[in-house]
């Protein structure tokens, strides 16, 4: 209901941006988590253009700064909250030396905000994971996509420090509500790489990946591949599962189509054919040997030749979704990145 209130955690973030967003638009009172209170107009700032309602926004959208590897504060802050959403951890363009300083972070911190919505008495939690926690397996027999039944296996050779995170974050959330806290009704939403136009200019890894490309960094691009989906949709997603009694209980896939990272590079070079952006394929035997030198490179070696297609059904039932296309939404990260960053 729209006069509920929903505390989002991470309110900095590429995507809880676009979620505050569009829970003010909808209506809804939104408190946010920030690390230090300075931080509060950056997101202020960001969404303010944006809003279709702009009168009493200081009442509708209030801060608290918190620490998620804190305990300090967290229970208070949540007090008076109808529903917690509890945002995407970033995603590192290089994979850290020790993995638990990726791992940690990320299941610690989605127990402690789950242990500050049961003391607050909040029953409703939608949280964000990830594709890559479901990915990270092999497909059943007769099977073509993977489906919110399946779990990256992170013992798996090869699994980053990233996807153990996802993983073990949500594994550690679910078994929580189960053994802990009956009480409280969980939704998580998994998108897979988050494209289209951010609200501000802190954003996420998976927007790097684009400016990469405009950039023309790497003389050849990789055969590499991801499910892409467009940040409004996420923020979507957040929103409509908060008020679709079906989505209880559920993962939920947020993902339009599998592409190719040349297939990205072409639709931004046919927008945008002044620049210098390159679509030459690498074969992957020169892809592996750079990844003996280059971190960032090392990290994608296991994903080369991979075509992991995900399956969305759920989102376009449960949710009642059409996705928009990946193509604009590889656009529209594009265009925003030339008209913002002087690229």
């Amino acid at each position: 209901m729209a006069s509920q209130t929903v505390f989002v955690t991470g309110a900095t973030g590429f995507i809880a941006k676009h979620i505050v967003l569009q829970l003010l638009n909808a209506g809804y009172r939104v408190r946010g988590s920030v690390r230090s209170p300075g931080r509060a107009s950056e997101v202020r700032d960001a969404i303010l253009p944006h809003l279709t309602d702009r009168q009493g926004l200081d009442d509708r959208l209030q801060f608290a700064a918190l620490d998620l590897t804190e305990d300090a504060g967290w229970q208070e802050a949540l007090e008076g909250s109808d529903a917690l959403m509890h945002t995407a951890s970033p995603f590192p363009m290089v994979q850290p030396d020790d993995e638990e300083k990726v791992i940690r972070p990320a299941v610690d911190g989605a127990l402690r905000a789950l242990r500050a919505a049961q003391a607050a008495g909040i029953g409703r939690v939608v949280k964000t994971s990830s594709v890559v926690a479901m990915v990270g397996t092999d497909l059943p027999a007769g099977r073509a996509a993977y489906t919110e039944a399946d779990w990256t296996d992170t013992e798996r050779a090869g699994t980053t420090a990233y996807a153990k995170s996802k993983t073990l974050a949500e594994r550690a959330a679910w078994d929580f509500v189960n053994t802990e806290a009956p009480e409280i009704d969980l939704t998580t939403i998994n998108p897979a790489l988050v494209l289209g136009a951010p609200l501000d200019e802190n954003y996420g890894t998976s927007i790097e990946l684009v400016e990469r490309m405009l950039r023309a960094k790497d003389p050849m691009i990789p055969r590499v591949g991801f499910g892409v989906v467009d940040v409004r949709d996420v923020a979507r997603a957040h929103v409509r599962a908060l008020q679709r009694d079906e989505s209880r209980g559920k993962r939920i896939i947020a993902s339009d189509r599998f592409m190719w990272m040349h297939e990205m590079a072409e639709i931004i070079k046919a927008a945008h054919p002044d620049r210098k952006v390159v679509t030459r394929r690498a074969p992957n035997s020169i892809v592996r040997f750079l990844g003996l030198f280059d971190k960032a490179i090392a990290s994608i070696v296991p994903e080369l030749g991979q075509r992991r297609e995900i399956a969305n059904d759920r989102a376009r039932e449960l949710l009642d979704f059409d996705f928009i296309p990946a193509g604009d939404s590889v656009r529209a990260a594009a265009d925003w990145l030339i008209r913002n960053r002087e690229l």
